[in-house]
């Protein structure tokens, strides 16, 4: 898997986010919402509101990546909340 090396540092959105967002959308997020400059080279991780989708949105140097994960429904799982 192509992604971050290690020492990575990660920061997550509390609340909800609208899954509809792209990386435009989420880039915003990350510097109005989390105060931190979306081309750091930090992971940015959005959950959605029903808890089986999350985003995370890193800077690779030369662009955006958008990795994006959804749980089966059939499994009755989450993603956890921090707290």
């Amino acid at each position: 898997m192509i992604g971050p090396g290690t020492g990575v540092r990660v920061y997550l959105a509390c609340g909800t986010t609208d899954m509809r967002k792209g990386i435009a959308g989420l880039s915003a997020l990350a510097q109005d919402v989390l105060r931190q400059r979306p081309a750091s080279g930090a992971v940015f991780a959005f959950r959605g509101g029903k808890g089986d989708r999350i985003k995370l949105l890193y800077w690779d140097g030369q662009g955006f990546c958008l990795y994006y994960k959804v749980l089966e429904k059939g499994l009755r799982r989450r993603f956890a909340r921090p707290g």
